[in-house]
């Protein structure tokens, strides 16, 4: 059994389904992305993540986002040592392996923006000095739907930043029923490291082995771009529910993520079954609407959806 499995194995004994969501987090990871995962509370956002580092063995943190939340208190600051009569650097858990932002949107912007440099160039600076992140450095975010009580919008460039936003649903009624017959028998399964960072580096390097074809890489270039001018491929009723489309970061993250899907899948090339896997949570949460998209009720997933029906599949 392979790696993968092996570490799939070991969080389905503390998740129930969910496969998707554990995929994406997988495709983030092997791709060197951060994952933000959105849904109402109660889905095992925050158990995936957490059984997901166990089975990595990598170094863990936490951070419970709350409005009075401070950026020092997750990068860290400098304070003064009364006994050497000068100022020391106190670490904050940024400084981890995998960090869970655990409902990043209930702090305000000025919190959010300050994983902006962590996490574009995995390194933190406080006061005068840079700190240089150990690898691997991966950041999970979990959020609560926007129309919650007592949340706030993510600036658009941290958004950006995410390789995916991962939506989670409701478990079926049999994945549910598993789910509360483990709980009501209280065991608590361990979860073992079956992936070292040996491994997962390897894991990392073979990815980018995985072969695509031009066709295919043309293809995802057309996707991009029909988010930008969707009157050239036909869709001329987009254009006035879409103010920005996908940033040339989509582009990137896309090349790599496919080939990591590929890659979980057992394959050694990416075929447009791949693409179409991650389109959604490549692109749902980095294409700004309109206003008039907003004020009829019409979501960046719908648009994604005609825009890959729309364009030609090679």
């Amino acid at each position: 059994m392979n790696k993968i499995a092996l570490l799939k194995e070991e969080i389905a004994k503390v998740v129930v389904g969910q496969e998707k969501m554990i995929d994406g987090l997988l495709v983030g990871l092997l791709c060197e992305g951060h994952v933000l995962i959105e849904g109402i509370p109660g889905l095992a956002k925050t158990t995936t993540v957490n059984a997901l580092a166990k089975g990595l063995g990598l170094n863990f943190k936490r951070v419970q986002f709350t409005p009075d939340l401070l950026p020092s208190d997750i990068l860290g600051a400098e304070i003064y040592d009364p006994q050497n009569n000068a100022f020391k650097i106190k670490h904050g858990p940024v400084f981890t392996n995998l960090l869970l932002a655990d409902e990043i949107n209930r702090a305000p912007a000025k919190v959010q923006s300050a994983l902006l440099e962590v996490m574009q160039e995995k390194q933190v600076t406080i006061g005068d000095e840079s700190f240089m992140l150990d690898l691997p450095f991966f950041v999970m975010a979990t959020q609560n739907p926007i129309e919650q009580e007592g949340v706030y919008q993510l600036p658009e460039a941290q958004l950006d930043r995410f390789m995916f936003k991962l939506v989670v649903g409701y478990n079926t009624k049999e994945e549910e029923l598993e789910i509360a017959r483990r709980v009501a028998r209280g065991v608590q399964e361990e979860i073992s490291a079956v992936v070292n960072p040996e491994e997962l580096r390897t894991m990392q390097v073979e990815v980018k082995e995985v072969h695509m074809d031009a066709e295919v890489e043309n293809y995802m270039i057309e996707l991009v771009t029909a988010t930008r001018d969707p009157k050239a491929y036909g869709l001329d009723a987009l254009d006035e529910y879409i103010q920005f489309g996908a940033s040339p970061r989509v582009s990137i993250d896309m090349f790599k993520s496919v080939k990591a899907m590929a890659y979980l899948r057992g394959k050694a090339f990416v075929s447009p079954v791949d693409v179409a896997y991650v389109a959604k949570e490549l692109m749902r949460h980095r294409i700004v609407l309109s206003y008039e998209a907003e004020a009829e009720g019409v979501t960046t997933d719908e648009l994604i959806t005609q825009i890959l029906d729309a364009v030609p599949v090679p």
